[in-house]
């Protein structure tokens, strides 16, 4: 029968079913892209615990899409993306559903949008390290062999194994990552020490009208600060982490209970004996005992360059410029190292100045 149509009544009909079909595709796309999560994304059994963990975080007037991104916001990629997502559902069963690599990434980018800052900050730090700048360090390398326990601090969400990422593993070289499209994605996204999904407040003004208990009547909130486990796949909240215990010979170490703290230790960390200075172990000691690392880096950036004067005044008891002293604050070739110098680096005869 359709052969017997006019031609022109034939592409007219197809016209009018092709516009039908958008029309139809498109309510359908902008339904599911404004409607509640329960009648979305939470309909799926894996999603639900994700969006109840959303609505108690402070990202809970941002909308799932803002984020994760539609079928459509990347592309021939999303739609891809999307429909495998649909087949894989179908197909297997899930009970908990977790971003790849890539996912994370592509998430992170979204960050940038609202957190320019911050990634801006991020971005001039040592976190912002791309894989080929640590597993292609033929100095690192050739001292020390690259092992899968690299990829709990540097690689914490890569999907595949040392001898997946990187060949060979010896300390003879050369070096090669065995995925090109590595090279330039970073070890450590924001994902790493941040969970979008965590509790937390919006914030608010405080009630000016009582200006005296305007300090006294805010609560301290938790930290914003997690550790992403590589091998447990899920993040550990600052404070739930343990407080360092540390040894110099055989007096312990007075470690800040700085909460962020703790989770700077999970990566720059002491030997198994837990011995001061082992291994990349950089808690303060001699002068600076006692304090927490935040006390001088910035967030983000861990950026010390202005943290001295901060704390000191400009003329120390020593009747010198705290940032002109010889330690490895100002001079990189120092053997007072800034994280463990003492007075007795400086004064040999144990005597004490005093102004």
């Amino acid at each position: 029968m359709i052969s017997k149509l006019n031609p022109k009544k034939l592409i007219l009909i197809l016209s009018v079913l092709i516009f039908l079909i958008l029309i139809f595709s498109g309510s359908i796309y902008v339904w599911w892209n404004s409607a509640p999560a329960e009648k979305t994304c939470s309909s799926c059994h894996e999603i639900v615990p994700s969006v109840q963990s959303h609505r108690q975080s402070s990202h809970r007037n941002v909308s799932c899409s803002e984020c994760h991104g539609t079928a459509l916001s990347c592309g021939i990629h999303s739609l891809r993306e999307k429909g495998s997502m649909v087949i894989y559902h179908i197909s297997s069963r899930v009970d908990v559903v977790r971003l790849n690599e890539k996912q994370i990434l592509e998430v992170m980018g979204n960050c940038i949008r609202c957190h320019t800052f911050e990634y801006a900050e991020w971005k001039q730090s040592g976190h912002s390290a791309k894989y080929s700048d640590l597993f292609l360090d033929t100095t690192h390398n050739k001292s020390e062999q690259l092992h899968p326990d690299c990829l709990r601090c540097h690689g914490m969400f890569y999907d595949g194994h040392i001898e997946d990422l990187v060949e060979p593993l010896n300390i003879e070289g050369p070096w090669r990552l065995r995925e090109t499209g590595t090279a330039v994605m970073p070890t450590m996204p924001c994902m790493a020490c941040h969970k979008i999904h965590s509790p937390g407040n919006i914030s608010s003004s405080p009630d000016y009208s009582n200006p005296k208990e305007i300090y006294y009547s805010g609560q301290r909130s938790l930290s914003q600060v997690f550790f992403y486990d590589r091998h447990e796949k899920t993040h550990f909240r600052a404070e739930d982490l343990p407080k360092l215990k540390l040894w110099e010979r055989n007096r312990e170490v007075s470690v800040s209970n700085e909460p962020i703290m703790r989770t700077c230790i999970q990566c720059h960390a002491p030997d198994a004996r837990h011995m001061a200075g082992t291994s990349d172990d950089r808690t303060p000691r001699g002068v600076h005992e006692g304090i927490s690392c935040i006390a001088c880096h910035e967030p983000h950036s861990n950026n010390a360059a202005g943290s001295c004067k901060y704390c000191h005044p400009a003329i120390s008891n020593c009747r010198q410029d705290v940032t002109l002293m010889n330690v490895s604050y100002s001079d990189k070739n120092s053997t007072n190292n800034i994280h463990w110098v003492s007075c007795s680096n400086c004064h040999t005869d144990n005597k004490k100045k005093r102004i």
